[in-house]
């Protein structure tokens, strides 16, 4: 299964190389977009779906991270210092909101993170001499790479590209760790991988932390992508709209971020653009999100496991029944 995941990621990077080119301008500026939302439900997904915790608070590392790159660039520093410096801070603030996972479960840690959303954008909405209130911040600038301008969207697009895939081998390493292993024990039962000298507390502030540096991450960069941003990005909604591409794509699944990101980004742009869809574009993609979720609990990519373990048991029950019929016939 790794080695169909590294396959995949190879096919699809290169499909993603030779896309842009059949593309006009908007549809290079959307797949960006869809890239940037790939890497923060990436964390969002290891928090999730390997680590096991319920957060709705993700759009707010998303938020912390543009604002600190926006930040930084108006006061002069580079991009290049304002990204790290995004992570970092996302990463110290995602070990902050952790601590509440070791004492609550659930939905109650899901309304924990849905308040520390809402408090962080009251912040961003409210602290007008650092965030511009309600304004926002404009003009936010492009970076340069080795001295070659990232200002068009093409160029923009392969840089975003170039740092997905950097993102995805990291927490592909990641999850071949141990550390990884005592995520996905940690989701499994936590008393039992406690019981095997897990140490639970470091790795659920760990999952909580990792993820957010991720977001902080997508954040920065859709702050220069965007060249805008205000605290309407960065609602309870988004997080909501994060962790819905988390549940689609398939929690728990390396490429389930590559998915649900599609289908949270993408698919309602082309609904958009469909004719005699487009006045109801919202209501069938919300149904076409119902139903899906009443089919596929687990998401799209649990498809061929779902496949699988049928298979299995058509095969177990025929055992059986052959298996009975002998021993009727030796009787």
């Amino acid at each position: 299964m790794k080695k169909l995941n590294i396959f995949l990621m190879v096919a699809i990077t290169l499909l993603m190389l030779a896309v842009p080119h059949a593309l006009k301008n908007y549809g290079i500026y959307l797949l960006t977009y869809w890239l940037i939302f790939i890497i923060a439900t990436m964390g969002l997904n290891l928090t999730v779906g390997y680590a096991g915790q319920k957060s709705l608070g993700h759009a707010a590392f998303f938020g912390i991270g543009a604002y600190t790159v926006a930040i930084l660039m108006k006061a002069g520093f580079s991009f290049w210092l304002g990204l790290p410096a995004a992570a970092l801070i996302c990463f110290v603030v995602g070990i902050i909101l952790g601590f509440p996972a070791l004492r609550v479960q659930t939905i109650y840690l899901a309304f924990a993170t849905l308040g520390f959303n809402t408090a962080i954008w009251l912040v961003m909405r409210n602290e007008e001499a650092f965030t511009g209130g309600t304004f926002g911040i404009n003009n936010i600038a492009r970076p340069e790479l080795f001295g070659l301008s990232l200002e068009s969207n093409l160029s923009y697009y392969y840089f975003t590209l170039g740092v997905t895939v950097i993102m995805a081998l990291l927490l592909l390493s990641l999850l071949r760790s141990p550390w990884g292993k005592a995520f996905t024990a940690l989701r499994d039962n936590p008393i039992r991988a406690e019981s095997l000298g897990i140490d639970t507390r470091n790795y659920t502030l760990l999952s909580f932390a990792i993820g957010a540096a991720y977001a902080g991450i997508a954040g920065g960069l859709l702050a220069s992508q965007v060249q805008f941003i205000e605290p309407a990005q960065f609602t309870v909604g988004t997080s909501i709209m994060m962790y819905l591409m988390v549940v689609v794509g398939g929690p728990g699944y390396f490429l389930g971020p590559v998915l649900g990101a599609a289908v949270g980004v993408v698919m309602p742009e082309w609904l958009r653009d469909v004719p005699k869809v487009s006045d109801w574009y919202l209501p069938i993609f919300g149904a076409a999100v119902v139903l899906l979720m009443i089919w596929l609990p687990d998401g799209l990519l649990s498809i061929p496991d779902r496949i699988r373990a049928k298979k299995q048991a058509k095969e177990a029950s025929a055992a059986r029944a052959a298996s009975a019929k002998s021993m009727g016939a030796k009787a």
